[in-house]
């Protein structure tokens, strides 16, 4: 499974940006998509992920700005970000879980390049 990860740039503070990953194969469907996020300096965090069947969870700091959402026709998950800060500044991964779970305690199997998002003040 190859990820390719895009749509990362630079916006200021309150600005949005979505991020779209593509991936390859047959059995997108039936994997779980995360998104992670490291920030220079940081660890790698998770930042929201989806289940095969839709269900979504959040990181605590990106609740009710970030939506996740996937498109299995395209092979694609998006993460919408809306209301950006500054410390949302970091490489954005998208990983795929071939249990299906997308929750952030899964180990993903495979990972994207990452796609850079700075958000100034």
């Amino acid at each position: 499974v190859q990820l390719q990860a895009s749509g990362g740039g630079s916006v200021q503070t309150g600005g949005s940006l979505r991020l779209s990953c593509v991936a390859s194969g047959r059995s997108f469907g039936s994997y779980g998509m995360g998104w992670f996020r490291q920030a220079a300096g940081g660890e790698r965090e998770f930042v929201a992920g989806i289940s095969w069947r839709g269900a979504t969870y959040y990181a605590d700091s990106v609740k009710g700005r970030f939506t996740i959402s996937r498109d299995n026709a395209k092979n694609t998950v998006y993460l919408q970000m809306n209301s950006l800060k500054p410390e949302d500044t970091a490489v954005y991964y998208c990983a795929a879980e071939v249990r299906g779970w997308g929750g952030p305690g899964y180990k993903y199997d495979y990972w994207g390049q990452g796609t850079l998002v700075t958000v100034s003040s």
